[in-house]
């Protein structure tokens, strides 16, 4: 039984690791619970936190990745670090820069430090973001199919691979500031051999997603469409995504964490097979739940791109990985899930 840190482990990601670890493993769960306060959002975490309270092997600490003499405390005798802590949205990046920099960088580089100077050579596993390609990925043309956008350019016709560009194209502070977690998790696996996984990740979504409009826009619409809620659509609804269930993703990570690589970074989506536009989604919810919220139309975000979807092709070949639950499937779940618990979503919107 090994012994793992999961940093903001009571956030979506953080809470289905540590859910999908901890029959196997001695779990510490580490968050601030500021996601509401950082997103300016109702969001309380309460429901994760009992989530976590109620699991085997977990033990839950209210404590920031910015305070680096806790996490070295934290990680004298890990084995394992699942880094998922982060300030997750482009707009509140825009409005809080500094904020966004001290917790997606610093913070970085503060679990690094305390991973480097363990005495047990913890793994790190990092949760990186397809931002990091920035509005380099708009300059792949992409042609209109009605309801979404698809790239027009063959050689992307699988998706984004690893080795695309980051740099000399605008990314936001969100995508800079984990960029710079990305690189600096790269160059201390390389310098100091840490064991590091990057995980570039597109639409992630599951149970215990409080999504809210500027993040997790699955969630965020599912949560709208069954409380009749309306939605605003930045553009015209037609951009893509590869859209992933988290029970997949956490299998990623646990397949790394077992396996003998040492440093790789690796796109994980749902792969071209699994996409959905925005429209795509609420024709999908409707099928689902009878209902169909109001639409608002509003301009462009920053840096949006039309599409984004993730060439998977290496995660495949070297982790022996593949997606299992499409999107209909996914959907259904968090659909059933959400309305099994809808009073938790009524003080969100």
């Amino acid at each position: 039984m090994s012994r793992i840190l999961v940093t903001g482990g009571a956030g979506f990601i953080g809470s289905n690791v540590c859910g999908y670890l901890s029959n196997k493993h001695e779990i510490v769960a580490l968050d601030n619970l500021k996601r509401g306060e950082i997103l300016g959002k109702n969001v309380d975490q309460s429901y994760n936190v009992e989530f976590l309270k109620n699991l085997k092997n977990v033990k839950f600490l209210k404590a920031d990745v910015r305070d680096l003499k806790t996490l070295k405390k934290l990680c004298k005798d890990v084995d394992v670090i699942v880094h998922t802590a982060a300030q997750v949205a482009v707009t509140s990046s825009m409005k809080k820069p500094i904020e966004d920099f001290e917790i997606n960088a610093l913070g970085t580089f503060n679990v690094l430090e305390a991973a480097r100077q363990s005495r047990n050579d913890p793994a790190l596993i990092y949760c990186s973001t397809n931002k990091v390609y920035g509005d380099n990925v708009n300059k792949i043309a992409v042609r209109d199919m009605g309801k979404r956008y698809e790239f027009a350019d063959k050689k992307f016709e699988n998706g984004v691979p690893e080795n695309f560009l980051i740099d000399h194209c605008k990314h936001t502070p969100y995508g800079s500031s984990k960029l710079s977690g990305d690189i600096y998790v790269q160059d201390y696996g390389k310098v100091y051999g840490l064991k590091t996984g990057v995980f570039r990740m597109s639409c992630i979504y599951g149970p215990r997603q409080f999504g809210v409009e500027d993040q997790g826009w699955v969630a965020w619409f599912a949560i709208a469409t069954l409380l009749n809620k309306p939605v605003t659509i930045y553009g015209d609804g037609k951009q893509v995504r590869d859209v992933l269930y988290v029970d997949d993703l956490v299998r990623a990570y646990e397949l790394f964490i077992e396996s003998n690589l040492k440093q790789e970074v690796f796109n994980m989506g749902g792969g071209r097979e699994n996409t959905l536009s925005l429209l795509e989604l609420l024709d999908l919810l409707e099928d689902l739940t009878g209902k169909r919220s109001e639409i608002r139309f509003s301009g462009w975000r920053p840096s949006d791109q039309k599409v984004y979807i993730s060439d998977i092709k290496k995660a495949k070949e070297k982790l022996g990985w593949d997606v299992k639950i499409n999107p209909k499937d996914g959907v259904s779940r968090i659909v059933n899930w959400m309305q099994s618990n809808i009073k938790l979503f009524k003080h969100i919107v």
